[in-house]
Formats: structure tokens, sequence, C-alpha cells
């Protein structure tokens, strides 16, 4: 990854499949947050996540295609396209001041860019649990062959 990608006040451009979504997103903190998470949504999606705060996500084309799903309590919002149906980014529950976004929907930025990263312990939510917090669940790993 390159330094440009780790500026925390980059504005990076980014966007669903086919495009109908468009937002621009500031990271809360460069790529330090990547993550993947083990609950029944996110085992689903497989997608790996980063944290924007709510007020940096702009979007800036396609808010009207944007599906709202939640689940559970109901508590945090996710939004996928309705042309393409790719998770774009989704307001926490863990931390509601923030969005978890899609890695792979920003601009030169893949899943795949990360040799290693942690999963959080979402089957058992951290507001559900006595004395709350992260709870790392294990390490998901990529090596590309040779």
């Amino acid at each position: 990854m390159t330094d440009e990608k780790n500026d925390d006040r980059r504005i990076h451009q980014a966007a669903c499949h086919c495009g109908t979504v468009r937002f621009s997103v500031c990271l809360a903190d460069g790529l330090r947050t990547a993550r993947r998470c083990n609950c029944s949504l996110c085992r689903m999606r497989g997608a790996v996540a980063v944290s924007a705060n709510l007020s940096d996500i702009t979007i800036t084309q396609g808010a009207e295609a944007l599906t709202l799903y939640q689940f559970n309590t109901h508590e945090a919002k996710h939004y996928f396209c309705s042309k393409c149906g790719i998770y774009t980014f989704h307001q926490r529950r863990s931390t509601p001041t923030q969005y978890g976004v899609n890695v792979a929907c920003i601009e030169g930025m893949s899943p795949f860019d990360f040799p290693e990263l942690p999963v959080y312990e979402g089957r058992s939510h951290p507001k559900d649990r006595v004395g709350g917090g992260v709870t790392l669940a294990g390490w998901l790993r990529y090596e590309m062959s040779s």
C-alpha cells in the first residue's frame, strides 16, 4: 500500500460495482481500522471494512438507489446499491458516530491489499456482552500464490 492510501485526511472516491452509487469518504484513521467481523451478516457479505465519521461521507450520486437493511436490534444501518447489490457502508452499532465502509468500493483499493486482517467477534456484539469491548475472534490472512 502506498503512503497516499494511509493519509488519514485524504478524501477518497468510492462507488458500488455498477457505479450508480458514488460517494467521497475521508477515513477516520486511514487503513488502520481495516477489519472483518464474524457476525451473521458479515460472514455472508465477506467485506473488509474501514471506519469513517458520519460527517466524512458525502454521497455524490445515486442516494435514491441506496437500500437500507437492518436486522436483530435494528441499530446498525447497512446500505446497499439497489441495482448491483453491493454493500457500500453501514452506520455502526458499536460506534454509532461512524460508518464502516466497504474498502472494495474505494478507488484503487482491494480487500486483497491486506496480507493480514483482524476478525472481530460479532456473533456476540460488544453492546450485548457484560463489560462490552471489542473481542478478537481471529485473523484472516491472504497470501498471493507465486
